[in-house]
């Protein structure tokens, strides 16, 4: 009977055993499934999609402050993080594309804008209507406009470039700068490219009506990137291309392609989470964006 017990009490050891080694087995492969679902979402979320928040009204009323979108990072080329590559691209930015890309002044900052030219356009503003190329464009089916026309030749300190004498709704014309441009420097000339060469990693000054580029005067500058003009479809209350300049194409991260979550941004949801969940906007579950 000893035996016997001797013998039970070592299989139930051996069993023991068995299913520690199993549960350890177990949580080894559920943390390995968890480790892989964590890199690959990593890998989905650098170069395919990505979630955005809209934080501003400056796209009203084709986006909505408190819109949640995907954004299709592949279609342009997915930035390589800590690089300088891209992947390779599977279409253009085009005019009309909203875009989102980081804002050229602070690249801490995402912006969401409409593209309105490309590389080697003309554009020009006229009375609030674009031209490109000579050719007006009709406005995106929601755009608006909340404020008084501003003149021609009236003033606007914040506009793009300084002392041009362009406003918000009288602009141009100006040609968007395209990789292999030669652009003449001068005085006149210095507040629209000076950010753009130094941003391309030169040295830029200005010392009377000459133009130095590394310390050495220059009359002219070979462009190294592709550049766009950009913005909102809420054409009064928008800080874009109009005032700040040029999108490189190096700091565009993708296209914004459908809204998946909407609500009030001004509830909060620790306060009022009735009020805030009464907000959410259900028939903008789902739209795509364009």
């Amino acid at each position: 009977m000893e035996l016997a017990s001797n013998q039970q009490h070592q299989n139930e050891r051996d069993l023991n055993r068995q299913h520690s080694g199993s549960g350890k087995k177990q949580s080894r492969e559920w943390f390995e499934a968890l480790i892989i679902a964590a890199i690959f979402a990593s890998l989905l979320r650098v170069f395919v999609v990505e979630s955005y928040r809209i934080p501003t009204g400056s796209m009203e009323k084709t986006l909505m402050a408190g819109d949640f979108i995907f954004v299709n990072k592949y279609v342009y080329g997915a930035k390589v993080p800590f690089t300088e590559f891209r992947t390779p691209k599977v279409e253009p930015v085009e005019r009309g594309d909203i875009f989102v890309f980081k804002y050229p002044h602070d690249r801490s900052l995402n912006y969401i804008k409409r593209c309105v030219a490309v590389s080697g356009d003309t554009l020009a503003i006229r009375q609030r209507q674009l031209f490109i190329n000579g050719k007006q464009t009709l406005l995106p089916p929601k755009a608006q406009f909340l404020s008084r026309e501003m003149a021609p030749g009236e003033q606007d300190s914040m506009i793009f470039p300084r002392f041009s004498g362009f406003n918000k709704d009288s602009y141009g014309p100006m040609r968007i700068p395209a990789k292999g441009d030669t652009i003449r420097l001068t005085r006149e000339s210095f507040p629209m490219y000076a950010w753009l060469i130094s941003d391309e990693g030169h040295r830029v000054a200005l010392n009377g009506d000459t133009v130095f580029i590394d310390g050495a005067p220059a009359a002219r500058y070979q462009v190294e990137r592709d550049y766009y003009f950009a913005m909102g479809d809420n054409r009064d209350n928008s800080l874009d291309s109009r005032f700040w300049g040029f999108v490189p194409q190096s700091d565009i991260l993708g296209r914004a392609l459908l809204v998946y979550w909407s609500w009030n941004p001004n509830i909060s949801l620790l306060t009022d989470p009735i009020d805030k969940i009464a907000s959410i906007r259900w028939q903008r579950t789902g739209l795509l964006v364009h």
